[in-house]
């Protein structure tokens, strides 16, 4: 039998207060514990040792019913090997009576493998100045008042996270699972992190990169349910040819009332909508490495890979190939104390 090759057991504290968004601890916790699980399986040690972490140990009450109970504070002598810090709907209540964490952050961010904001977890980093010349995100309801207030920062307030050497950020809410996802690739490989994102029926072709408003997302906003229903059509039918008669008929509308109120209700006309929702699944499809790009290209519903190429180029600009070099799989990208008042939608 082939010796198992060892790995040392990485510490992780994930550092709430009172307010935070339970979502946001949970999903990253439950992350790391089924990695430890599959990890067991293999007759591995643990590949996580995770702490819950505060101001102080004890209970801390969450957004919600729920508390957690830390079990360690925060300090300079007992430093994790990576650190995420949750976010809050209150933002700016949260850091008034949670500053010890930003004057922590000040002095041990340097010696952290990690250290992860996640949603408005990122004001923490911002005020503790670290932030400062580099690229971050965050819940995209907060991201112009991260932007006005810490204007060093360039802030990108579309993307689900962003990594700027050893300090990493995240959008709201589920896209901490993301986030721990792509430590797990990192860690232990593609492999570990698809077992732990099947395990939790999410997806782990969500890049880092990749935008917080998906198509499918956004046809929920849609009024009318005709235009709703056919929007979701769409997305499940990108591959076929969808000429705006086509859609028409099946909306039951004249060609000319169909293209007028389909862009009331939408936004954009058909063909945005449809070229929109091709490049998104083209973009999900480049994080599998084993495709071909002409493979991904005719799934996508492009006429060929040089007519998807011309539609990264103007969309995003970038080619499909650079775009998989830079996302696959989970897209980690690489790049003062001030008053904030802030809430994150639920």
């Amino acid at each position: 039998m082939t010796a198992v090759k060892p790995h040392t057991t990485k510490t992780i504290d994930i550092i709430v207060y009172p307010g935070f968004k339970a979502l946001e601890a949970i999903g990253p916790l439950s992350v790391f514990e089924y990695a430890n699980l599959h990890l067991q399986r293999q007759r591995k040690s643990n590949g996580y040792d995770v702490r819950i972490a505060s101001t102080s140990v004890g209970p801390v009450p969450s957004d919600t019913q729920m508390s957690l109970h830390a079990s360690k504070a925060v300090n300079t002598l007992a430093l994790p090997d990576d650190a995420i810090i949750v976010g809050a709907r209150h933002i700016g209540n949260a850091l008034q009576h949670a500053w010890p964490i930003v004057d922590w952050i000040v002095a041990v961010h340097p010696q952290l493998n990690r250290l992860a904001a996640l949603c408005s977890g990122a004001f923490f980093l911002a005020s503790a100045g670290v932030l400062e010349g580099k690229r971050a995100t965050t819940h995209w309801s907060v991201a112009q008042l991260l932007q006005e207030q810490f204007p060093a920062i360039e802030v990108d307030a579309d993307a689900i996270f962003v990594r700027s050497g050893n300090l990493w950020t995240s959008a709201g809410v589920t896209a901490g699972i993301d986030l721990a996802l792509a430590f797990v690739e990192e860690d232990f490989g593609r492999e570990l992190a698809l077992d732990v994102a099947t395990d939790m029926v999410v997806y782990l072709k969500r890049p880092g990169g990749q935008s917080q408003f998906s198509t499918h997302l956004l046809t929920q906003k849609t009024a009318r349910p005709n235009i709703r229903e056919l929007q979701n059509w769409i997305l499940e039918n990108l591959d076929q040819r969808l000429s705006v008669t086509t859609l028409a008929q099946k909306a039951m509308m004249s060609v000319r009332n169909f293209a007028r109120v389909f862009h009331q209700e939408v936004g954009q006309s058909t063909q945005e909508f449809i070229e929109t929702g091709r490049l998104e699944l083209a973009k999900q499809l480049l994080a599998d490495v084993s495709l071909p790009i002409k493979k991904i290209a005719a799934h996508s519903g492009f006429s060929d890979d040089d007519h998807m190429r011309r539609v990264f180029q103007k969309r995003l600009g970038i080619t499909p190939k650079l775009y998989r070099e830079r996302f696959a799989t989970t897209g980690i990208h690489e790049e003062q104390r001030a008053p904030v008042t802030a809430d994150v939608p639920r």
